[in-house]
């Protein structure tokens, strides 16, 4: 199954409640932070959510 690298590249500051949550689900804390999770629908939609925020890379 692929991974999908999520980086934080914009603070959440100044965002809605719902978008600094949602960085918070995917396990973001401050810039530059970085994740790994699998590549799966639910996690596709938080990033979506957040696509301004973040930067996704897929690692094979």
């Amino acid at each position: 199954m692929a991974e999908l690298k999520v980086t934080q590249v914009k603070s959440g500051i100044g965002e809605k409640p719902s978008a600094r949550a949602t960085l918070r689900a995917l396990g973001l804390k401050r810039i530059g932070d970085q994740v790994s999770h699998a590549d799966r629908p639910e996690i596709r939609g938080m990033v979506r959510a957040v696509r301004h925020l973040v930067v996704l890379e897929e690692v094979k």
